[in-house]
């Protein structure tokens, strides 16, 4: 029998990684920019001329190689990419002893 374990939803959380908020973080930013170059129809050359960083490093970013992109500069891509990003910051419910950070898509 093959034992399945549930998901909390974080892959990187899933798999104890110590950066796992930061990855999951830097992840949903980099599917959304992938997925507004994709549906934009850009090549990567496009994309990356639109971005202001190399080819090859957009390319990595593409398959989740973001190791060396900081959120701030998913966050610049996302305005060239004519995305407005707003950044609220709020009181974290009493159940959480510490805040936590998330990307929501409108």
């Amino acid at each position: 029998m093959i034992e399945i374990e549930e998901s909390s939803g974080n892959v990187y959380e899933d798999l104890q990684r110590p950066d796992a908020k930061a990855m999951f973080v830097k992840a949903r930013l980099a599917g959304k920019i992938a997925d507004i170059i994709r549906r934009r129809r850009l090549t990567q050359q496009q994309a990356a001329e639109v971005l202001g960083i190399p080819q090859p490093k957009l390319s990595g970013l593409l398959r989740g190689k973001f190791r060396g992109i900081s959120e701030a500069k998913m966050i610049e891509c996302l305005n060239r990419l004519g995305r407005d990003v707003e950044i609220v910051i709020k009181k974290a419910p009493r159940s959480h002893p510490q805040g936590h950070t998330q990307v929501v898509y409108a």
